[in-house]
């Protein structure tokens, strides 16, 4: 089975071809700050990234001839995890979303070139919208302000499920925990196949990150909100892009952050042991979740390739559950297997509505 995958980000797409599970070629193709000024709304992108797909596609020798294609989800109505087939209901919401982002471009793209491609069938799978809380998750202190669920469903899934084939079990009968530590980070709580508790990690929840600042007190939030000082663009891009690693150390490098900690910066050294204390309480957090019955504690992403940040962490969390390290993502083979699992018929794609 040859299949395409198409992997947009802010400043770049990722794509590549896999001939059933091995990934036979990759390109990372960058997009300058000059190329991408030229487009006011991301959605304004759609005809640059596709005309760049297929030109990158011809150069490197493939036909437009795929069994699928598959594209990363965007941020949709929140829907359960697995396999969507694109339809015409996904691309109108895609192209209606609420909040711009990169990855809204993914199905959209890999539609069309679907159709391209003798009308082979297109696909997303686990999304950051996927939502499957439970119940009593998803209330806050405040009514009009109910938690939602944003994070990195694919790496999370992905992992586990890899951990549970590793085990020899299935991934739908295991507590697991999984944190992915990347720009963001998230926490999840997975019981028998389901994430039923894991924090926003797009806008303000859970640990702060490289990007991100996490959960904030909330008094004093408001005071800043209210202060005269900032706009609300301000305060939202303190939250989720200048937040975190940015605003204490000036960098979302967690290597340089790392090696400025080695070097024995004790602000850094500090900052990068509260980023893992941040991590080690919502471990916690999530291990209550699962009546402490948590049988691993998956650490991913690439944060995760920290030998001395994983020691730090380990020291609060492996009393709880034996800890395995899976650094790095593989957003890329994780929409590849996904699509490969439909085609071979292992599990059924699902119909977006």
């Amino acid at each position: 089975m040859k299949i395409l995958v198409i992997n947009p980000g802010s400043t770049s797409t990722k794509i590549a071809v896999f001939e059933d599970e091995k990934q036979v070629w990759i390109k990372n193709i960058h997009h300058s700050a000059d190329e991408l000024k030229e487009f006011t709304r991301i959605s304004d992108q759609y005809d640059y990234r596709k005309n760049y797909i297929l030109a990158e596609l011809k150069e490197a020798g493939y036909g437009i001839d795929f069994d699928a294609v598959i594209g990363r989800g965007g941020l949709l109505h929140p829907i359960s995890g697995g396999v969507y087939h694109v339809n015409d209901k996904m691309c109108e919401d895609l192209r209606n979303a609420k909040k711009e982002h990169a990855s809204n471009l993914g199905a959209l793209i890999a539609a069309e070139i679907a159709v391209l491609s003798h009308h082979c069938p297109a696909f997303i799978a686990d999304p950051v919208v996927v939502d499957e809380l439970q119940d009593v998750a998803r209330v806050s202190g405040l009514s009009a302000l109910p938690r939602i669920s944003i994070f990195h469903a694919l790496n999370q899934k992905a992992v586990a499920r890899r951990f549970a084939a590793e085990q020899g079990k299935k991934y739908e009968e295991m507590d697991l925990i999984v944190a992915h530590l990347g720009g963001g980070i998230s926490v999840g709580a997975h019981h028998h196949g389901r994430v039923i508790d894991v924090n926003n990690a797009l806008d303000g929840e859970g640990p702060f990150s490289p990007e991100r600042a996490g959960t904030l007190p909330a008094g004093q939030l408001v005071d800043l909100c209210f202060s005269g000082q900032y706009t609300q663009k301000e305060v939202k891009k303190m939250i989720s892009g200048k937040g975190g690693l940015v605003d204490h150390l000036g960098t979302n490098d967690s290597l340089k952050a790392e090696q400025a900690a080695e070097a024995g910066d004790r602000k850094a050294i500090l900052i990068n042991e509260a980023m893992m204390y941040g991590v080690a309480k919502s471990v916690g957090a999530m291990h209550a979740v699962l009546k402490c019955k948590t049988e691993a504690i998956l650490v991913t992403g690439g944060i995760a390739y920290s030998k001395p940040l994983m020691a730090f962490l380990k020291e609060f969390v492996q009393d709880m559950a034996p800890v395995h390290v899976y650094p790095g993502e593989d957003e890329m083979g994780a929409l590849a297997l996904n699509a490969l699992n439909v085609l071979r018929g292992e599990f059924a794609a699902q119909e977006y509505r």
